[in-house]
């Protein structure tokens, strides 16, 4: 490195954003993921040991998929090269691999290949790196905010370990807030700037996980915030809400109002009420919900409020579940918006739901009770010798492929658990089950 290359990565050093300066440069400085990094993990010894096979970060945006792999960087004796997949081609892999080729001949020597954005590749440039992570010419590290197992090349995925990161706690955000605030190496605390702690309580929460949504907030506001008579910046509420331009929502996800919004969110549903249903989703969204937790919620209501009066209830429900962890926001409000809406909407019976509890309160009551011989299974050995299955009726040799036998333990014989409503499509299940027994054989 010559001179002017020296002056140039030490003012870029200088004048990076806050979120780049303060990117932890050791696995002791990373806040969060303790389910991949806590020091029994694997990913923790394998850094530490610098033995890192390839990898693929998978997480929302800022929760440290770069800064795991600037770690690594930072700790490894092998040649350390990183590309964006937006806008490397197949010329600028080709390099890389030549390069690789060229260390690991003439000097033993590995090659860490960190491919940020990996998902942005196409299946002929995924496939490229396919021979040189086989045979060891590089080791990959990919990092993605969408699920690879969609958007990477199942090749690949086999060859790789997959962490998946999630988004860093509360608290940690508030800590990584102080530390920018007053450090004067790395942060902004050469300009004498204070944080108040119900700022700290805003960012935190509506950062959702984001570190570097939180940390671009704190720069832009001591950077546009004037001194007050003090001397001081001062980074209150009304800042902070400025800075990221939305206002403080009362909504702890810990406290009274988390639990008080999603109860009144789940009571529309299932009062029918589709414009309140939507009004606290977005009471929900606003604060910075967990889309995930929100969509469990939907599919619980789905099954428990509407059950069979409309079987699609559940199936629209799950699929926003998923299309919603693979997608995210700003767009997973529109699924969810739409589940929302129509469990609200839809015919309602807990009749399935209340089925349940009540089989288990019968079990809790009488415990085991024997199972009818004719039902119990007759293939293992022995079992035909003491009549096990022996008078059992093979449904589909009967009209309507129904027909009369005992099949709850014969101490139960007539008890009903299911009990169909007259709501939504449970009308027909229970003139369908109505008809059955009317017209059944012996």
């Amino acid at each position: 490195m010559d001179l002017f290359e020296y002056m140039r990565s030490t003012n870029m050093e200088k004048e990076s954003p806050l979120a780049a300066r303060m990117r932890p440069r050791t696995l002791d400085e990373v806040v969060g993921q303790e389910h991949i990094i806590g020091k029994d993990k694997l990913l923790y010894r394998a850094i530490k040991a610098d033995k890192v096979s390839s990898v693929i970060f998978y997480g929302p945006p800022g929760t440290g998929k770069t800064t795991l792999a600037k770690v690594i960087a930072n700790t490894t004796s092998a040649e350390f090269t990183q590309i964006n997949a937006t806008v490397a081609g197949k010329k600028d892999m080709e390099e890389v691999i030549a390069k690789a080729k060229d260390l690991q001949g003439m000097y033993g020597k590995r090659t860490i290949l960190f491919i940020d954005e990996i998902h942005r590749f196409n299946k002929g440039q995924q496939d490229y790196l396919l021979p040189f992570v086989e045979d060891g010419t590089i080791v990959l590290i990919g990092a993605t905010t969408e699920n690879p197992y969609f958007e990477v090349n199942s090749a690949l995925i086999s060859r790789s370990i997959i962490f998946e990161l999630e988004p860093i706690p509360r608290e940690a955000i508030k800590e990584l807030l102080r530390k920018a605030v007053y450090d004067a190496e790395r942060g902004m605390g050469s300009y004498n700037a204070e944080i108040d702690e119900e700022a700290l309580d805003f960012l935190a929460d509506i950062s959702g996980g984001d570190a570097r949504h939180a940390l671009n907030a704190i720069e832009l506001g001591v950077m546009t915030t004037n001194r007050s008579e003090d001397g001081k910046i001062h980074i209150t509420l009304d800042v902070a809400q400025e800075c990221i331009q939305k206002r403080a929502v009362r909504y702890d996800k810990n406290g009274d109002n988390h639990y008080d919004t999603i109860s009144a969110f789940i009571k529309s549903m299932r009062g029918s009420d589709a414009d309140a249903a939507v009004y606290y989703l977005a009471r929900m969204l606003y604060a910075g919900e967990s889309v995930t937790f929100i969509a469990r919620r939907i599919m619980i209501c789905a099954s428990e409020d509407v059950g069979n009066a409309d079987p699609m209830a559940l199936v629209v429900a799950t699929n926003a579940s998923m299309a919603v962890e693979r997608i995210g926001m700003p767009e997973a409000q529109i699924i969810l918006s739409q589940a929302a809406a129509y469990v609200a909407s839809a015919p309602k019976s807990n009749a399935s739901c209340n089925a349940i509890f009540d089989a288990k309160a019968e079990v809790e009551r009488t415990g085991n009770l024997p199972i009818p011989t004719h039902l119990q299974d007759a293939h293992y050995k022995g079992a035909a010798k003491l009549g096990h299955g022996i008078g059992y009726k093979y449904a589909h040799e009967y009209k309507n492929h129904y027909v009369k036998q005992q099949y709850l333990p014969y101490e139960l014989s007539g008890k009903e658990f299911y009990k169909p409503t007259g709501n939504g499509y449970e009308q027909k299940i229970r003139e369908h089950m109505k008809r059955l027994k009317e017209e059944a054989e012996e």
